[in-house]
């Protein structure tokens, strides 16, 4: 990782230069909706906010803006042995036609397409990886946000996959991102950044054989003010430190986790020039 510069409908396609390729929003899958509050508002200073829509939904928000959300893992997902996690929701102008093409170059539907009443529609796959994303419409896209994400909001995305090369080429195809720049991380080889518009926005690497069977996935990064405090309250409540608190090129700290549930994380401090 490196130091980042920090649903439409058809109808809506002159939006879709602005929404295209956008992280837009960013889910938590639990087992315990309440224990995931608790843990992410006392490690991350979280607030809560109840969604007023037809099934039971928490945003979360940082800076007094919902950003995400928390959900209670379906019976059916948790009986396949699927742990808790973070779901990454990238904006498209047409999410029937992502589906469409991302299953043309392999990926396999998790969530079939659905309209969520007054809000958008949504779908989410597994890339040809595993890697699990899910694509959104919203009726009404926001604005393109302007300068570094606050403390409390997703500051970078990191791919962990079995083959970044090809999934790059996935994603590529999908959204427009761009490869920026690589580095060699020695052991853990290659790391690639990923480029939109005038940002860089995350990175992908092949995960080395030392990981295991740490399965594909997106991890996100949040941005917090001190990242050893951060990494105190995290262990403080239940979480595990896997990698850190680590400088990454350009000078920041970052330090990668386990939830108290067992969902994977990381917390970003920007550090100053």
């Amino acid at each position: 990782m490196t130091t980042p510069t920090a649903s439409p409908s058809p109808a809506l396609s002159s939006a879709a230069p602005s929404v295209r390729g956008r992280f837009l929003w960013h889910d938590y899958m639990a087992h315990d909706v309440a224990a995931a509050q608790r843990f992410y508002g006392a490690v991350l200073g979280w607030g809560a906010q109840p969604w007023d829509g037809a099934m039971p939904y928490t945003m979360w928000t940082a800076d007094g803006i919902p950003r995400g959300g928390y959900m209670g893992m379906p019976d059916e997902v948790r009986a396949q042995g699927v742990p808790p996690h973070w779901m990454t929701y990238v904006g498209v102008p047409d999410v029937d036609a992502a589906v469409a093409q991302a299953t043309a170059l392999g990926a396999k539907v998790c969530v079939p397409a659905e309209d969520i009443p007054g809000v958008g529609r949504f779908a989410a796959v597994f890339d040809p990886q595993g890697a699990l994303i899910a694509f959104y419409a919203p009726n009404t896209p926001s604005e393109e946000p302007v300068g570094a994400p606050p403390v409390g909001d997703v500051s970078w995305h990191e791919l962990v996959t079995s083959d970044a090369p090809a999934a790059l080429e996935f994603y590529r195809a999908l959204f427009g991102w761009e490869k920026r720049s690589e580095h060699d991380m020695g052991d853990m080889g290659t790391y690639y950044i990923l480029g939109r518009n005038e940002q860089m926005i995350g990175g992908a690497y092949t995960k080395p054989a030392a990981m295991g069977n740490v399965p594909p996935n997106w991890v996100p990064y949040f941005r917090v003010d001190d990242v050893d405090a951060a990494v105190a309250r995290a262990t403080a409540n239940g979480g595990t430190i896997l990698n850190g608190p680590m400088e990454v090129p350009g000078g920041d700290r970052v330090a990668i986790a386990m939830d108290a549930q067992g969902g994977a994380f990381a917390m970003h401090q920007v550090m100053s020039a």
